[in-house]
């Protein structure tokens, strides 16, 4: 865990669950920040996941977002539109099914390849190409549109903004180390 941030000895079990914790957390009151849109409304989750990924690492990264998947599978109301188990049978489950390898994907090029802002900034975008992919999958099932409609509805509306995020996990990495592990 926060392997991608040297300096930090090695984390006992307990503050890594507390820190998968907090960000599963993370997750679900970014989720209560919504715009509302249709099919997919407008959240602050894809930050909370960037920042999973890039302060957990991969494994637990990905980990704080099973968990939360989990907890909206066992019908707890954290998904942006409180619906709880049915989130994952409507048009944002590919979105949230995704958090799962894009906290993972992220995580794993921040440990493995991004000293730099600038290429924290590219693991998260590439995070967001991963959930751009199962969201866009799962609009298409869910609500039968053909891929240009997806896009249209499921990414050409967030494009810019989950950049922007993306840019600003990167640099509020170190912030958030200090707030998970204060010395």
């Amino acid at each position: 865990m926060l392997h991608a941030l040297p300096g930090k000895s090695e984390l006992s079990l307990a503050q890594r669950l507390l820190a998968i914790l907090a960000l599963t957390a993370l997750t679900a009151i970014a989720a209560r920040i919504t715009i509302p849109l249709e099919p997919v409304p407008f959240t602050f989750q894809v930050l909370a996941v960037l920042l999973a990924g890039m302060l957990l690492g991969a494994r637990e990264g990905a980990l704080s977002q099973l968990l939360y998947v989990g907890l909206i599978a066992l019908n707890l109301p954290l998904d942006a539109r409180a619906l709880g188990a049915a989130a994952l049978a409507g048009p944002t489950a590919g979105y949230l099914y995704g958090f799962i390898p894009m906290a993972l994907v992220t995580g794993w090029l921040v440990q493995h390849h991004a000293q730099e802002t600038w290429q924290r900034w590219l693991a998260g975008a590439a995070g967001v190409v991963v959930l751009y992919v199962c969201g866009v999958a799962g609009l298409m099932i869910a609500t039968g549109m053909d891929l240009e409609a997806a896009w249209a509805a499921g990414v050409a509306p967030f494009l810019v903004f989950d950049l922007v995020k993306a840019a600003l996990a990167a640099s509020l990495l170190y912030a958030g180390r200090r707030l998970l592990l204060p010395d």
